[in-house]
């Protein structure tokens, strides 16, 4: 394996404020696990959601490793992910607040060859927000500039 498997979402950090973050597993199926290490997934679209008790993250794209076609899975299937009892209270006593969300801001291999994904409890920002956002964004690249 050369080098280090990250996927980032940037426009989460964009779209919201970010609050608290926690770093899960996930359930994966062989292909998926092989696609992530080939650099074949994305979370731009993705956001986390409650079923049942599972919080699951939905939209994230994982393209189909390989062309055996026995083992192909669904790239935007709903993927459970893993974390523990007192976090996901602690994650549905938050969402219960107005505005809030779940987004997931990276994805990558841990030290141990897993997948793991980081989750943050986020809360939208409004259209003045982000023009602040760029504003600061472009004093920073003037700034870096000229020293």
């Amino acid at each position: 394996m050369s080098g280090t498997i990250e996927v980032k979402n940037r426009k989460a950090g964009f779209e919201y404020h970010l609050l608290d973050t926690y770093e899960c597993g996930m359930v994966l199926m062989g292909s998926e696990i092989k696609s992530i290490r080939n650099n074949g997934a994305t979370i731009g679209e993705a956001f986390c959601q409650f079923v049942g008790d599972d919080l699951v993250v939905r939209g994230m794209q994982i393209n189909p490793w390989g062309t055996n076609p026995h083992y192909v899975h669904e790239p935007k299937r709903d993927r459970k992910l893993l974390l523990h009892h007192k976090e996901l209270d602690k994650l549905r006593r938050k969402l219960r607040d107005t505005g809030m969300t779940i987004v997931p801001v990276r994805l990558y291999i841990g030290a141990n060859g897993y997948a793991k994904l980081e989750i943050a409890l986020a809360k939208g920002k409004k259209t003045f927000d982000k023009r602040e956002s760029l504003k600061a964004k472009d004093v920073k690249r003037d700034l870096d500039r000229m020293g």
